[in-house]
């Protein structure tokens, strides 16, 4: 049977409602808990500092789990969106990946405060991890059902903001109701680690409470009219065609995809050692760091808010190239800046202000630019290339602290890596805008 590799497919079914819009964006809230809460400030802390044996230990056995996430992500993200795009069944993958993330989270509950749990914490957190990228791909992909071309840039970065905001609430309540009191929420105690294994389960609640609503307001995809093969090895065939076809016909995609995982892994780096910078240089406390990283949030997503607008005005590239303009600026700051936290705060929150557009706006760049049909392979290869490169970031701040011998330094590394995207993304073309900016037509924007 010949295979496709380039036709246009169907294109999304728009569904335009606020209910609409809204639903898709609490999934963004609901995940917040697993990405705040599981992976960035608690649950893996409990991991390294707690359940292993030492901290050394316990951070490079974490660190070898996430890196054999990221292969698996790396290896099946693009089959997978290529495989639901052509089932038209985008939605019904969603639930099954959500569901299996909620699952791995709950099961982290019985990852006690003892060495002998730590393999069971590890193997669920990176199942987890697997699965939310994997979920992640059919999300992305389904902003094309909820936005029109002149209503994509508002509507993903109102469900970035509205990631943050979650994000920001959920680490409140965990840190409130079961990490700080001596007894938290429905009488939990830190014996056996029982209050940060409850967190697990409040993760896991709030996930899928807030999940539902997509399921039931957002309509399914079409399929894109590629049969479905029941081999999946053929996936990777039709997989490879695809790429040839885009070298030939999408060249514009590649150098997106290409540009974006460079700078995207400079925001990653951000994220990942913000804390440890302003612990380390700025002499941030542990409750200061917590406490920055509520504001940081906060910001950010009033950024994701603002930066939608923008996009929708003056199109993704241009908010693309100017916030990542303002990080490598202020990045710069915080290299000459005297070592106090006021500087910090000021440098950081306004670093902060620019991490929201820039996520927002590369996922309508690419949106605006997938063939119709094919979203879900092609957000697939986004979350690929990302994994591909993202030992950049974490190189490039040590190597820099390596070179120069301060930990400061090592933002400059970080500032490297925006630079080179930012140099990377400026020769790729926009996408193209719709003629009427009030229009409401639903669509492709390329």
């Amino acid at each position: 049977m010949a295979v496709s590799t380039g036709a246009p497919g169907a294109p999304p079914a728009v569904h335009r409602g606020a209910r609409a819009v809204i639903s898709w964006a609490l999934w963004d809230w609901g995940s917040s808990a697993f990405n705040t809460v599981i992976l960035t400030f608690v649950f893996t802390v409990y991991l390294t500092e707690s359940v292993a044996p030492d901290p050394e230990s316990g951070s490079q056995a974490l660190g070898v789990a996430l890196t054999v996430a990221g292969v698996c992500i790396a290896l099946v993200a693009p089959v997978t969106g290529q495989r639901s795009d052509a089932g038209g069944r985008r939605k019904m993958w969603l639930a099954v990946h959500t569901a299996l993330v909620i699952t791995c989270t709950a099961g982290l509950f019985f990852v006690q405060d003892d060495a002998s749990y730590l393999v069971l914490g590890l193997v669920l957190l990176a199942i987890a991890s697997v699965f939310a990228e994997f979920a992640t791909v059919n999300y992305n992909a389904m902003l094309l059902q909820v936005s029109t071309p002149a209503t994509i840039g508002r509507i993903s970065g109102f469900g970035w903001g509205m990631g943050y905001f979650g994000g920001l609430i959920a680490l409140v309540v965990v840190l409130i109701g079961f990490v700080q009191p001596d007894v938290g929420l429905f009488g939990v105690t830190a014996d056996e680690g029982l209050n940060i294994r409850a967190v697990a389960l409040f993760a896991a609640a709030w996930f899928a409470v807030f999940a539902l609503p997509l399921f039931f307001f957002v309509p399914e995809a079409p399929s894109s009219g590629e049969p479905v093969r029941a081999a999946l090895i053929s996936s990777y065939v039709v997989l490879g065609k695809r790429l040839a076809w885009m070298w030939r016909e999408e060249r514009r995609t590649l150098g997106f995809l290409v540009a974006s995982a460079i700078y995207r892994d400079g925001l990653a780096a951000i994220f990942t050692f913000g804390g440890v910078i302003a612990a380390g240089t700025f002499g941030f406390g542990p409750s200061e760091v917590v406490v920055f990283a509520i504001s940081a949030n906060l910001v950010a997503g009033l950024g994701a808010f603002l930066g939608g607008r923008a996009d929708d005005r003056f199109g993704p590239k241009a908010v693309i190239v100017a916030a990542l303009f303002g990080l490598v600026v202020v990045g710069c700051l915080l290299l000459v800046l005297p070592s106090g936290k006021a500087a910090f705060w000021v440098c950081g929150l306004t670093l902060a202000i620019f991490l929201g557009p820039t996520q927002s706006a590369s996922r309508t760049f690419l949106a605006r630019i997938a063939t119709p049909g094919k979203e879900g392979e092609v957000f697939g290869l986004y979350a690929t290339t990302g994994r591909a490169v993202s030992f950049l970031g974490p190189l490039a701040f040590s190597g820099f602290i390596t070179l120069f011998g301060s930990q400061r330094a090592g933002m400059g590394g970080i500032v490297l890596i925006l630079v080179v995207g930012l140099v990377t993304m400026i020769p790729v073309r926009s996408p193209d805008r719709p003629a009427d900016p009030g229009e409401v037509a639903a669509g492709d924007a390329s």
